[in-house]
């Protein structure tokens, strides 16, 4: 089964081809967009990853090129037309899930980096600076901290908070019981952000969540408060996080995704100047830190989205597709 791995990295290489060497790959660096479609004339197979372009248009170019499986590197599926691979007889299949400890545990890295101002204090020692001052940091024990989405990420997270002696505020429209065995309470949305010390996102990206921080919900968290996400960038209204973050409403951002990351993350721009306004102002902040999309990054993760993509692929030309997504 000829399969071409879209947006595809040196440790995807490494990861596919450790988990299967007798698959047909070929490794494609470059993203996935209307323009390289062509790129996957006569594969059965494109393997895409989360910032590939599958609105309709490419699926169109897609399909009429031979493929007929769209295989997902991810657990995520809001960049699919779901309704255009219908109706073009492509079936989607997706990566349910990987290594949810590898996204909670970057998420209480950020966490810790921001309270105890390491990314400063890293900084600052390099340059022979060894003075303390504005690195003054909080006990985690005794905070409270709010969980939004509470599916496999979120209640890892969950756990992890637990041990360090926080509470526990959840909202999720289904309930996890191993969350709530933690002694966590499901309130709204409203309450979750007025009485949080630090509010980290692990809720799927659809129409419901779509900004769902915005200029007026943030208006709802306690003063100075911390906010965490590594779900998906559109989950929040970056341009309204800079107010707050002015205002100091926001104390505290730490950020691995962002909605207009799909030109920037996973390549090297070092050399050329940030196009990005909204991005180049939040790197201003000495309270921001942001990591490119990089929470997913552990070997047992990659391990698992290779095998289960490769499974996935290898079910569905048995005729038993698995993990299928539907419009």
């Amino acid at each position: 089964m000829r399969t071409i791995l879209f947006s595809s990295q040196a440790y995807d290489r490494e990861s596919f081809l450790g988990a299967s060497p007798t698959f047909e790959l070929h490794f494609q660096p470059t993203r996935l967009t209307l323009d390289t479609t062509t790129l996957a004339n006569g594969f059965d197979v494109v393997c895409a990853f989360i910032n590939d372009d599958l609105s309709a248009p490419v699926l169109e170019r897609l399909a009429s090129g031979g493929t007929r499986l769209i295989a997902l590197r991810s657990a995520g599926y809001n960049h699919v037309d779901l309704a255009a691979a219908k109706s073009l007889g492509l079936t989607v299949v997706r990566v349910p899930a990987y290594s949810p400890h590898a996204v909670a545990e970057h998420s209480v890295a950020l966490i810790l980096a921001l309270n105890r101002r390491l990314h400063r204090a890293y900084n600052r020692t390099r340059e022979g600076d060894f003075t303390l001052h504005g690195l003054t940091g909080f006990d985690l024990v005794g905070k409270t901290v709010g969980v939004v989405g509470t599916g496999q990420i979120g209640a890892t997270f969950a756990r992890i908070m637990a041990g360090f002696g926080c509470g526990l505020l959840a909202y999720d429209p289904q309930r996890n019981p191993s969350v709530e065995a933690l002694g966590a309470v499901y309130v709204e949305l409203p309450e979750l952000l007025a009485d949080s010390d630090i509010v980290s996102l692990h809720c799927p990206l659809n129409d419901a969540t779509r900004h769902l921080v915005n200029a007026r919900s943030l208006e709802h968290m306690k003063h100075g408060a911390m906010l965490i996400n590594t779900g998906r960038g559109a989950l929040v209204d970056t341009p309204a996080l800079i107010e707050a973050l002015k205002s100091g409403q926001l104390g505290y951002l730490g950020l691995d995704v962002y909605e207009e990351e799909a030109n920037l993350f996973f390549e090297d721009r070092s050399d050329l100047p940030l196009q990005d306004d909204v991005l180049a102002r939040l790197l201003t902040f000495p309270n921001v830190i942001i990591t490119a999309h990089q929470a997913f990054l552990t070997r047992e993760a990659l391990a698992a989205i290779a095998r289960t993509t490769l499974d996935n692929i290898s079910a569905w030309a048995a005729g038993r597709p698995c993990h299928q997504v539907d419009a």
